[in-house]
């Protein structure tokens, strides 16, 4: 992959912005779990990744059991939860005479304790896998691990002891700790019992990927990605109502422009404010689209005020980049994200995106009274247009992309979305393209949920429905805990990373079920 970065890329740095970031710094919420059972992982070809759990124990015989050199066990903490594991451990025998040594495995998924990660050959770094090894040099004593990890299972090996003791354990625990407030949360009961479950398990994803900002992912990177804020965002207005925590994501990124204007794909924020040298079209522009649904909830006029002229950068740039029929310019770098999905061209579903975010600037430039509102209406009206000349093939009935005017799906979708068609003509569309073979699929949660979405605004609810339920409805058949990253229903070991190994199975951007059954009323 091609990454787009700037060449010597300046921060311009807004002091005033990063302080009311820091200022809605949200409180976190801690609650004590522990795990449930002792279990084994045995292989089986019928399960995804080839791996699942079998029931050996509860979790209390654990402490009845001693252990030495080469044994092991496996924890199962009923649940996925993200936070600070901490265990006891004391001697059995003879005293100890050598330090105690000891390998943590920590896994969301069971194939994270039956695969050695040391057979990890992906081109994500493998420092992302979740292990350590600890020596106790003083028994009894007590282990707190300092990372925060996320995970269900944690697999503790016995790496060495000696011949004089053994070692039993006990206390083991884990301090979940999350920024999203349960109490404020609704629960609906749905006469769908899938429809009921997926609104939990997406509350679930929420709740892991809410820390001090909207993580992407709290195994994977945890970082504060625009894409995945914007539906997070969305998904917490139908739940946690932690509006304080969006607008805090939004100052961050306001606060660490590079000297052109142009907002970063993603950030750090340990240990201090980084804008990442990542680029991307379409995330870019999300950052109107999210400061545009963030006031129509909270109708927070002064936020949208300060924030406006940084939106408005994204789109300037964004325009910047048609060519000379109002088509953006396509090129073969990692220019725009739309989707994961191997060979994928960009160029439509992101002049999809551009329409989408030009209605939603139109919008709060009337809220503002704004000169630049005519502008962009002129050039909204501009672009449609050519958009329809350009893109539209009307012998294949599809919008294309690219010199190799490829039919996709994610074109489809955005164009829908964006309402460059009626209702109507975008829901015969959509029912085409389920027809179209040779059209290129969808990668991601992050993709079918605009799948979804599209077919709600063609007003194909039945539709929206079935694919909602099957896709993730998948997921928790393939026994999902919390929504992943990534699934294939017809290739369930894909990654973009080159192993399933270092996927995340709680992503920020799977969690939107709960927000298209509330939004929607489904």
């Amino acid at each position: 992959m091609n990454f787009q970065k700037v060449e010597e890329q300046v921060i311009i740095r807004d002091e005033i912005f990063a302080q009311k970031a820091e200022q809605l710094m949200p409180r976190l919420f801690e609650k004590v779990v522990k795990p449930v059972a002792i279990v084994n992982v045995n292989s089986d070809p019928h399960v995804i990744h080839g791996w699942k759990t079998e029931f050996q124990a509860p979790f209390r015989s654990l402490a009845e059991r001693d252990f030495g050199k080469n044994d092991s066990f496996i924890l199962d903490f009923g649940d996925h939860h993200v936070g600070y594991v901490s265990m006891s451990v004391r001697p059995v025998g003879s005293p100890p005479d050598a330090p105690l040594a000891l390998k943590l495995t920590i896994g969301e998924m069971p194939v994270e304790m039956a695969v050695p990660f040391d057979s990890y050959d992906g081109w994500l770094s493998s420092s992302w896998l979740q292990e350590e090894t600890i020596y106790v040099d003083v028994l009894p004593g007590v282990i707190k691990l300092p990372r925060r990890y996320s995970f269900r299972y944690i697999k503790v090996e016995i790496m060495a002891t000696s011949p004089k003791y053994r070692v039993q354990f006990d206390h083991i625990e884990c301090m979940a700790v999350t920024s999203a407030d349960e109490a404020q949360v609704n629960n609906i009961t749905h006469e769908d019992r899938l429809l009921e479950k997926l609104d939990e398990i997406s509350i679930k994803t929420l709740a892991d990927c809410m820390h001090e900002v909207f993580e992407d992912g709290p195994k994977r990177d945890r970082r504060l990605w625009l894409g995945d804020l914007r539906l997070q965002a969305l998904a917490n207005y139908e739940t946690f109502k932690t509006n304080d925590l969006v607008k805090r994501c939004l100052y961050l990124f306001a606060a660490v422009p590079d000297q052109h204007g142009r907002i970063a794909a993603n950030l750090f924020v340990k240990p201090q404010l980084i804008a990442d040298d990542t680029y991307l079209f379409d995330y870019s522009l999300f950052f109107l689209s999210t400061l545009h649904d963030y006031y129509v909830v909270t109708k927070d006029a002064e936020t949208l005020t300060e924030l406006w002229p940084t939106a408005y950068n994204q789109v300037e740039h964004a325009l910047n980049r048609l060519d000379e029929n109002d088509i953006l310019k396509d090129s073969p770098d990692w220019w725009s994200f739309i989707d994961w999905q191997e060979g994928l061209n960009k160029q439509t579903p992101s002049q999809g995106v551009l329409i989408y975010v030009l209605k939603q600037a139109i919008e709060l430039g009337n809220i503002l009274q704004v000169k630049e509102r005519e502008y962009l209406q002129t050039r909204l009206k501009q672009i449609i247009a050519a958009t329809k000349k350009h893109l539209w093939d009307e012998q294949k009935q599809f919008f294309i992309s690219g010199n190799d005017r490829q039919i996709s799906w994610a074109s489809q979708i955005w164009m829908v979305s964006a309402g460059v068609l009626s209702a109507e003509e975008g829901k015969q569309l959509l029912n085409r393209l389920v027809e179209e073979k040779s059209a290129v699929g969808i990668a991601t949660p992050y993709m079918y949920h605009h799948l979804v979405e599209a077919l709600l605004i063609a007003g194909d609810r039945d539709k929206a429905i079935m694919e909602m339920k099957n896709y993730w409805g998948g997921m928790l058949s393939d026994g999902a805990d919390t929504f992943w990253e990534l699934y294939d229903p017809n290739d369930k070991t894909f990654s973009p990373y080159g192993s399933h190994l270092i996927n995340s199975y709680c992503h920020a951007w799977s969690c939107t079920p709960t927000y298209l059954i509330r939004k929607y009323d489904l």
